[in-house]
This record gives structure tokens, sequence and C-alpha cells, in this order.
């Protein structure tokens, strides 16, 4: 038996025995003793979601870390104990969920952004117009025009986005249909994008394909020509973030009836996603994919690429550049997942923020930036990082751990188990109904637009009335403790130059 981590305090003087708490308990730590007519907490079992605290009416019930679980040590620390402990019990690979949530130092948090004063007068984005709209695409180095005035230049299809902000990839599956509506419906009304994630696309969501990136796996789930043609765009996904260098794991407890009808797998088995596509070993064999899918769609759509950010993303990138792709997510190692190897999503991979900056900094040396566009993923928690992510090079941002947290996720980390207490990650009949499509779609919209205004009020802040002025501008840029071989990486000044 394990120390718990966490702690259940339940105040017996305010507690009315209402049986809320061990109703709203999907991990079943809550439990009600009838012989003493009272409610009884099992520690072992908190994962600290929050939802027993938060549905008690009398407000009687407290979660605390468990803080004398192990005598202090800094080198073995209760995490370290633990997990050692659960490998001695199991033999087997620790599985966890969400981001990494090692102490690394988060380099969005060292850099600061420049301001306007008297040389330079700021713009008010209350009273003057500021646009962000942005186009996701091939761009041409130059414009053709013809003595009519008429433009002779081919422009290949680009997407139009009201705002350099989507929401990145989540599969059905890993979440349920009621979620994945609800992140549909919010990134229409935002005008901007949402990722279908490796599971394919629910029927009932192909009328909002317009604002839907169709993602091609390694597992080929879901992949057929009409979830193609719904889509506005494809993404042929390489790697994540959370997890580069292996595949995607769906526990067949998760894989319903309609999710594997979606996913085109047999009901109830595990959706296994190898790690490298079997059909792609080089970037010749990406280039044939990525026309594969433009010729499906008679290159009417976009294909972006999705790769995590490793140490070489900015050679990897300039050759999906040259394959002829149109877009390419770089996903740092902060980023969430369902599911993933706790080993892997904690030690493998680099920052968001060195990633994008190198890979900007290749394509623009090497006279190929304008081939493609650029999306920074994987942690991305405020407007703030949105304006520091664009001011590195990326055209957009994507996020979802945001956008889960606004529909009510609490960060417990459980996601793999099925049993989400808030009806957001699982696909459980009577979990899932607790999870409210037109509300929660109207939270991930409500911050969606909460953080364009506020990169506005950057820009404004910056004296920028575009979002195209602040791209790629590290001159407006500083960074307060950060090591100078990084500042040369980041191509930005230490605060104070």
């Amino acid at each position: 038996m394990f120390p718990p981590q966490f702690s259940i305090v339940i105040d017996n003087d305010r507690c009315e025995v209402c049986k809320r708490c061990t109703l709203n308990c999907s991990f079943e730590a809550l439990s009600y003793d009838e012989r003493n007519n009272r409610i009884v907490a099992n520690d072992q079992k908190c994962v600290a979601c929050l939802r027993c605290a938060t549905k008690c009416p009398q407000g009687a019930i407290t979660i605390k870390r468990n803080e004398i679980s192990f005598s202090p040590h800094p080198t073995w620390t209760p995490e370290i104990r633990l997990d050692i402990m659960r490998q001695a019990e199991t033999g087997g690979v620790l599985i966890t969920g969400c981001g990494n949530d090692l102490y690394y130092p988060c380099l969005f948090d060292r850099i600061v952004i420049d301001a306007c004063q008297v040389t330079n007068p700021s713009i008010d984005p209350l009273r003057e117009p500021i646009e962000v709209c942005t186009y996701l695409g091939k761009k041409p180095k130059q414009l053709k025009i013809g003595e009519d005035f008429s433009l002779e230049t081919e422009i290949t299809p680009n997407l139009i986005i009201e705002t350099p902000i989507i929401i990145g990839h989540i599969s059905y599956g890993a979440i349920n249909l009621r979620a994945h509506k609800a992140l549909a419906m919010a990134a229409s009304k935002a005008g901007t994008l949402m990722g279908s994630g490796e599971g394919g696309l629910h029927p009932e969501l192909y009328k909002f394909g317009d604002h839907i990136i169709a993602q091609v796996a390694s597992g080929r789930f879901g992949v057929h020509s009409k979830y193609l043609e719904v889509g506005a765009a494809i993404e042929i996904k390489i790697g994540q973030g959370a997890k580069p260098g292996i595949g995607g794991h769906l526990p067949g407890e998760k894989v319903s009836e309609n999710i594997a009808e979606t996913r085109m797998i047999p009901l109830h088995t595990d959706a296994l996603s190898p790690a490298p596509h079997h059909d792609i070993y080089s970037i010749e064999d990406l280039s044939q994919l990525i026309y594969a899918l433009k010729e499906e769609t008679d290159y009417m759509k976009p294909v972006f690429v999705k790769i995590a950010a490793v140490h070489n993303s900015a050679a990897i990138a300039s050759g999906i550049a040259r394959a002829g792709a149109d877009a390419i997510t770089i996903d740092g190692f902060r980023g969430g997942t369902g599911a993933a190897p706790k080993i892997i999503r904690n030690h493998l991979g680099i920052p968001i923020e060195v990633a994008i900056a190198s890979v900007d900094k290749r394509l623009r040396d090497e006279g190929i930036r304008n081939e493609v566009s650029l999306i920074a993923s994987g942690s991305i928690r405020s407007a703030a990082d949105v304006a520091k992510a664009i001011a590195l090079g990326a055209d957009a941002v994507a996020m979802v751990t945001p956008a889960l947290i606004a529909m009510g996720c609490t960060v417990c980390q459980q996601c793999y188990r099925g049993t989400c207490a808030w009806g957001i990650c699982t696909t459980r009949r009577d979990l899932a109904r607790r999870l409210d499509p037109e509300g929660a779609s109207r939270r991930v919209y409500n911050l969606i637009s909460a953080w364009t205004t506020e990169l506005k009020e950057v820009l404004g802040a910056l004296g920028m009335n575009s979002i195209e002025s602040l791209r790629y501008n590290r001159e407006r840029l500083r960074g307060i403790g950060i090591d100078q071989k990084t500042l040369e990486i980041l191509d930005v000044k230490a605060a104070g130059e």
C-alpha cells in the first residue's frame, strides 16, 4: 500500500450527508457508511480532481496534499519514491496524462515584451482597429500584376482565421463526443480551427468541417475520402510534444460502439498507432503522402505536418517545407496528452520557445520561410505566451489544455483511466452526461475571445495595428535570467540592451 498523495478532509459538523459527493466521485474515493450515517473517505483513491469539493452544497470537503507521507529528502522526493514503489509492484511502464510536470524553466516566463513611450506612440485598441486575422498556408515570394491590374500570381489555398489562436488536436476517444462537439462549436463561433486528433471525425461534427483540421496519423484511424473532404485542412501527424518518437494508445475500455465505428476498429480493442508511419521513412516518402492527400482533395485544401520539438527540428522543418507542406505544427515538450509513458513525457523533447525560434531562423536563412506557415504548440497558457510565440516566429499557436480547463478540467492527470469526474476525458455515458456541450463551448469561446482581446492590447502597447507587424519581431522581446547561448538561439537580447 502506497502512502496517499492527497487527504480528504470532511467537516462533519457542516456535512448534511446528502451523498452528493459519493455520486460525483468517479474514482470511488468517497462512500456512505450506513451504520454510522456518515461519509467515509478513502485517501488512497483520491486524485484531487476537486469534483466532490466543488459539488458539496455545504462546502464541507477540502482536499489537501499529504505532506507527511515521507520524510524529507532533496534527492529522493516523494514523487520519485512513489514511482519506484509502483514499478516494483507492477513491473510495468508508468502511464500518465496531461503535460510535463517537472520544474524545468519556462522560457516564456523569462521573456518580456517591449512597450511604446514617446517616440513611437501606442495605439488604443478600444478606439482604433487592430488586425489579428491570420492566413495559414504558402505565400508567394512576390506578386505579379498584369497590365489590367489583375493578379497573375497563382495563390495556393490558405485558411483564413479571425485570430491566430487555434484549438489543437485531441482525438475522439481521448475525449467523448460531447466534449469534441463543444470544441468544434467554439472554433466555429470564434472563426478559428480545431484539430480532429487521430481518432477520425464523428458524422455529427461534419457540419463544422470548415473549422476542422482532419488529422492523418500513423494508425490511419477513421481516415477515408469523406473525412478528408469535410475538413478545412489535413494534417499529417509525425510526432507529438508529449511523446516524441512513440505512437498513440487508446485503451480498449474507452473504445465504445460509436468510437469503434468512427475509428473503423473492433469494439473494445486497444487502438495502437505505431511509432513511425510505415510508409514514411524519408522526406521523399513524406512528399508522396502530402501530394497524395492533395490529389485526393483536388489541391483545394492545405496540408499540414506536425512534428515534436526535438534538437534537429530546424533541419526537419526545412525538409518538410521542401516536401510540399503548406504549414508545420511544432509541438513542445510540455504538450498535453491523454496517455503517455511518464519517462517519455518528462524527459524527451525540447521547449517550444527554442524550437520555433530555430525553425523560423533556418527557413529564413534558406529563403523558404514563405513556403510554409508555422504553428507553435505545447503549453501555450495565456495571451502573453501567444504574443511571445508569434514574436519568436510563429504564424499562429495551438492550445488544447486551456480549452479543457475552460470546460472544467482540473488537470488531475488521470485522463488515461477513462473515469474523468468532469465528463471530458471519458467515454462512460453516465460521466459524459455531466458535460453540457453548449455551456462548455461558450466557455471555450469566451477564453479564445479574451485572449484575442488581450493580444490586441499587447499590439496596441507596441504601437502595432496588425499581427503581421509582431511576427518575427524579436527586437521587441528581451530575456531575463536566460543564459547567453539560449539568448543566441532565441535571437533575443538581454533586458537592458
